[in-house]
């Protein structure tokens, strides 16, 4: 059984609401969004995206999240340091959510894009690009982009506490810098995950160079 591209029967999917029209049109006719048959330099940018969201990952975990202040004395706590708190209180159930969703949640989808980005750039079409490996990798793509919006429950965790432990001389909740970075890692891998192009993935069946596909006739992308 033959596979033919979208590109190469001149069509292409909006990126808004998923109509398949001609790229001759420029626009679609649904919505009117700008038609293109994939994102300009999605791998560049997804890996630029994904560097720095690596870099602030680090500084997220090492500076404390929230500062707890009891009868004047101040207690930082760290993500990890927070978990174990939390673990040594027996509060299991909330220590395993906030572990994985802060822990386990943002670095998956680091290496989920990484590989996906390496996957469609050093396979060629002899490698890895038969349908079920092309269907797992989009799987992960999508898995990805789901989980991400589930990593801000520590930040949410920690906002909930600020504003309800004030309880002035006796106890306070400040939240650390470590959530500034934590946030930002979590909002960066969010448009790194919109940046990639899942298209690309199945372009190894037709082109050991997806990122570079062109549209017919000379149309921008």
């Amino acid at each position: 059984m033959s596979h033919v591209s979208a590109v190469s029967r001149e069509q292409v999917t909006c990126h808004t609401c998923y109509k398949v029209s001609p790229i001759q049109m420029g626009h679609c006719p649904r919505c009117h969004a700008e038609l293109h048959p994939r994102k300009k330099n999605s791998i560049q940018h997804t890996m630029a995206l994904l560097i720095t969201a690596s870099l602030l990952y680090i500084p997220a975990n090492l500076y404390p999240i929230m500062i707890t202040s009891h009868l004047g004395q101040a207690e930082p706590s760290t993500i990890l340091g927070g978990i174990w708190t939390l673990f040594e209180m027996g509060a299991y159930p909330v220590g395993t959510i906030i572990f994985l969703a802060s822990v386990i949640v943002p670095l998956a989808k680091l290496l989920a894009l990484f590989y996906l980005c390496w996957a469609v750039t050093a396979f060629d079409s002899q490698g890895l690009s038969d349908d079920a490996s092309l269907k797992r990798q989009t799987q992960l793509f999508r898995i990805a982009e789901f989980m991400g919006k589930w990593s801000m429950v520590d930040v949410f965790v920690v906002s909930i506490l600020v504003s309800l432990v004030q309880i002035q001389g006796l106890m306070t909740v400040e939240p650390g810098i470590a959530g500034l970075s934590f946030s930002a890692v979590v909002i960066i891998t969010m448009i790194a995950a919109e940046s990639f192009d899942p298209r690309l993935i199945w372009d190894l069946k037709h082109n050991p160079q997806p990122d570079t596909v062109s549209p017919p006739h000379g149309e921008p992308q």
